[in-house]
């Protein structure tokens, strides 16, 4: 069954809502305001009210950086890619040695930076990430760094073959005042520099960037050359990432080479330090890696390894040809194969193995060594173009926690390639080490337990490839949602997005909690993970009890395939699945991404006079939502009379929907004339599906439900 139709939870509610939409809005307001029409209802604003209408903003609010985007036409309202749409491509060649005595990294990069921007690149941007671990670097509340280390050092950095002055580059003399001074004496140097000549700046921060001598030209490319060295820290830190090995056995490098940051049509460079919490915005390009490890040490990472008659043995080689003929799981390399000759090939005359991978089209690269791993192997079999390998490597110790990786990586990667589209790469690596619950192109570092959602991370950002820093919700708030539907799946249960929206009530009002389109980077300790990961399936499931849960996913499903490899914006996802939707959803976007409102919606009243009841309906938040009352009638009684706006679910169920729309003229209550007939009416209950959020849902039940009893104490 197609997965986009497993979704069906009170499809009533959806329909009733798409048809009273898709009618002309004057009858609508009409049905909804009209005391005439028995069949829909009478709204009117309560008389004297002491409570000022509410202000409905009923668009999305444009900042100078998508309106300069939208002027150079490389995007527009349709929310696809513009027709000037462009990206830089970086392309990096690294070779790399760790030396496990001083768990210490030394690498030289050569980046070619393709500039298909319409602009003269006058400075380049550098992530230069390892400096986060200096002990003067701003860390963002919980993260610890495990280890204070001297950052990435550099030793040597080119431009076309040219020297760049790397003196904002060096350690500080002194410590404390006078190392400070230092470093703001080496920067106003570096400012001071002949304009002719490169200059690296801010080269102890994690946003650095290069002063050209000689700008980019647009449409030419330039060929960086970096020399560099930093240690990976180990220890007790907190946090992902924040510690990078276990004692001197087991290395999981993560953000570990410096990379050129991005430059795009929003914001040209991006220059957000690296504080923690937030993850990444990275360019998309090719990697040729040459990692050297000690020989008995295996590797894994991002790509596709190119020398194994190298580096692996003639019993592993002939082990990887089984792997996608079956589901089964294959050992590659089992917890008795050890050292040179047993778990890889000998090594060189230094007791050495250089290990080659390289990957097509991806932002990232990222790796693992350990001196024990047991390596498995299974397949996935990927719709539309086959099997392909999924690669588990973990020490022995921990096997336990690796038994159902593959099966759940397995189904994470087929059910993701039918949702939304084919899984891109050619392989899928699970990483054991200190960073449990970690993404990047074709790597995750996870065992069994984050395993579904970070394979979920290979369609965003690793496809679509948005800002992590500022819009966290577009990854992780994303694939919060779809590990719904995923696990769902796996269970071969429906996925239940009943309630969630209306939870939201519960956390809105916090005044520590920032809107959604905040910069994630400083969202802060106490709601970093509600704004970025909790909240958007809250989001969606609000606004599939608008449209229906289905049509959310098959919108979805086309902005992520119009977006495939590039970097779309959060506007750029409001105006596409606006028009998808073939709806403005304007107002909802605006409630739920730029404020923390909520809709509180309650029964203020209900009358009966004869066979016509008096609904006075309520929204003390000042975030709209459609009406939806569900009225149960009595067994048995007169026939149950249609009504224009009603939907019968069962013979003693109707559900009655008015559109936002009554709203927009700023009320706060709505009164509204059931007229079923004589059918008497035993109960209604406001939003039956908890799709909107309130904070005290208590008053939405007509009668009011009893109070529950509390036995006595004894």
């Amino acid at each position: 069954m197609s997965p986009f139709l497993v979704v069906r939870h009170r499809p009533a509610v959806a329909a009733a809502l798409l048809s009273l939409a898709a009618a002309a809005p004057g009858r609508l307001h009409a049905q909804a305001v009209s005391a005439a029409a028995p069949a829909a209802a009478a709204a009117t604003s309560p008389a004297n009210s002491a409570t000022p209408p509410r202000a409905v903003r009923r668009d999305v609010p444009l900042t100078n950086s998508i309106r300069r985007a939208y002027a150079a036409g490389t995007r527009d309202s349709t929310g696809r890619p513009g027709r000037n749409y462009w990206q830089l491509r970086t392309d990096y060649a690294i070779d790399v040695s760790l030396d496990a005595a001083t768990s210490r990294l030394t690498g030289t990069a050569r980046i070619t930076l393709h500039n298909s921007s319409p602009d003269p690149l006058r400075d380049i941007g550098l992530r230069l990430d390892p400096n986060h671990f200096l002990g003067n670097a701003p860390h963002a509340a919980p993260w610890v760094p495990a280890e204070v280390t001297d950052g990435m050092v550099i030793s040597r950095m080119t431009i076309d073959g040219k020297p760049v002055n790397l003196a904002s580059n060096a350690a500080p003399a002194g410590d404390g005042g006078s190392g400070a001074r230092a470093i703001v004496a080496a920067q106003q140097n570096a400012a001071n520099a002949p304009t002719g000549e490169a200059v690296l700046r801010n080269g102890r921060s994690t946003a650095a960037s290069v002063r050209l001598g000689t700008p980019i030209a647009a449409g030419a490319k330039a060929v960086l050359e970096i020399a560099w060295s930093h240690k990976l820290p180990g220890g007790p830190g907190t946090g992902h990432r924040m510690v990078q090995r276990w004692a001197d056995t087991l290395y999981q490098p993560t953000q570990w080479y410096p990379r050129v940051a991005v430059y795009d049509d929003l914001r040209g460079w991006d220059n957000e330090l690296y504080v923690g919490p937030s993850e990444f915005y990275n360019n998309f390009g090719t990697f040729d890696v040459n990692i050297d490890v000690p020989a008995g040490w295996i590797v894994s990472g991002t790509g596709v390894l190119q020398n194994p008659e190298q580096v692996l043995t003639a019993a592993a080689r002939e082990r990887l040809t089984k792997v996608t003929q079956s589901d089964a799981v294959t050992t590659i390399v089992g917890p008795d194969e050890i050292g040179p000759g047993y778990a890889t090939a000998m090594g060189n005359a230094d007791g050495r193995l250089v290990w080659r991978f390289h990957a097509d089209t991806v932002n990232d690269f990222a790796w693992a060594t350990a001196k024990k791993y047991v390596w498995n192997a299974t397949r996935a079999t990927i719709p539309g173009k086959g099997a392909i390998p999924v690669h588990m490597l973990f020490l022995p110790g921990r096997a336990n926690l690796f038994a159902k990786a593959g099966e759940i990586s397995r189904h994470a990667l087929e059910f993701y390639s039918a949702l939304w589209f084919p899984y891109q790469f050619p392989q899928l690596t699970l990483q054991d080490g200190p960073s449990s619950g970690m993404e990047y192109p074709m790597v995750i570092n996870s065992n069994a337990g984050a395993a579904d959602h970070e394979t979920g991370h290979m369609w965003w950002p690793m496809v679509v490839s948005n800002n992590e820093t500022w819009y966290g919700w577009m990854d992780e708030g994303f694939n919060q949602y779809m590990n719904i539907l995923s696990d769902a799946d796996a269970a071969s249960k429906a996925p239940v997005f009943d309630g969630l929206g209306q939870s939201y009530g519960r956390t809105s009002g916090a005044e520590a909690e920032p809107p959604m389109m905040w910069n994630a980077n400083y969202a802060g300790p106490g709601f970093y993970g509600f704004t970025t990961y909790q909240k958007t399936p809250l989001m969606l499931s609000a606004l599939g009890g608008i449209v229906g849960d289905s049509a959310v996913q098959h919108a979805h499903r086309a902005w992520a395939q119009a977006w495939m490899f590039k970097h779309p914006s959060p506007w750029d996802y409001m105006f596409f699945m606006n028009k998808a939707l073939g709806r403005d959803l304007s107002w909802f976007w605006n409630s739920w991404l730029f404020t923390t409102e909520s809709v509180d919606g309650r029964l203020a009243s209900v009358k009966t006079q004869g066979i016509r009841t008096t609904v006075t309906v309520a929204q003390d938040g000042n975030m709209p939502s459609p009406i939806v009352l569900e009225v149960k009638f009595a067994a048995t009684g007169p026939a149950i009379r249609p009504m224009k706006n009603a939907v019968m679910t069962d013979s003693v169920t109707a559900l009655v929907t008015w559109p936002v729309d009554v709203w927009f003229g700023g009320r706060r209550s709505i009164t509204a004339d059931l007229v079923f007939g004589g059918r008497k009416i035993e109960r209604i209950t406001l939003d039956p599906a908890r799709r909107f959020p309130d904070r005290s849902p208590a008053d939405n039940q007509w009668p009011a439900p009893a109070p529950a009893v509390v036995p006595p104490a004894k």
